[in-house]
């Protein structure tokens, strides 16, 4: 008798255990994380002009980063995020340039709560990008001689992701988030429009 009801206790205990596993493994109010992740930045034009016949452009390469984020309420969250992209202008008589652009990020992020580990969220929020040329782009532009230099703005941005929490503190997450750029040269600037699609890994405590 005692050992059956030992077991009928273990079997309720082990039900319970299974039931809460999901709600643990999940956005919690109060909670914190961190993630680092690792992706690709699709560029756009630098400049409003041509220079030289051609219009410089950022290429499409590597971004990464990290980010913090504080969780409110199992719903609303705030995120600051520091990404690196060593990439280059390419469209150059010269060849291409090397560029590291440097973006830091102020986020809301709203989770929806699926009862499961994984927690689909949008994210939008405002920053800043500083761009690190290795040596300015000449050329010519309406027949005249021109040095264009890296610049400093602000920076929009706004995604869709998903957050598959592995245990209730291991956590991968995938994102696909467009950023607009100010400018990111201080001479014939454009503003441009990118995409970053990231994959990343995150601890929640």
């Amino acid at each position: 008798m005692l050992r059956s009801v030992s077991f009928i206790g273990l079997a309720a205990f082990g039900a319970l255990a299974l039931n809460a596993a999901p709600a643990a493994a999940q956005v919690q109010p109060g909670s914190q994380e961190v993630h680092a992740y690792g992706g690709e930045l699709f560029g756009d034009d630098l400049t409003d002009t041509k220079v030289s016949g051609r219009t410089p452009k950022l290429d499409d390469d590597v971004t990464y980063g990290i980010r913090y984020g504080y969780n409110f309420t199992n719903a609303w969250g705030v995120e600051l995020s520091l990404g690196q992209s060593a990439t280059s202008v390419k469209q150059l008589v010269s060849g291409n340039l090397d560029l590291d652009l440097t973006t830091v990020d102020v986020d809301a992020v709203w989770h929806f709560d699926t009862g499961s580990r994984w927690v689909p969220y949008v994210v939008a929020g405002i920053g800043y990008a500083a761009a690190d040329l290795d040596d300015p782009i000449r050329g010519t532009v309406n027949g005249r001689a021109v040095s264009i230099d890296d610049d400093k703005g602000f920076t929009l941005n706004a995604g869709v992701g998903a957050k598959y929490f592995a245990t209730d503190r291991f956590l991968v997450r995938l994102e696909a988030r467009y950023r607009y750029l100010d400018g990111v040269v201080d001479n014939f600037e454009d503003s441009l429009n990118t995409f970053e699609t990231t994959l990343g890994v995150g601890w929640k405590f």
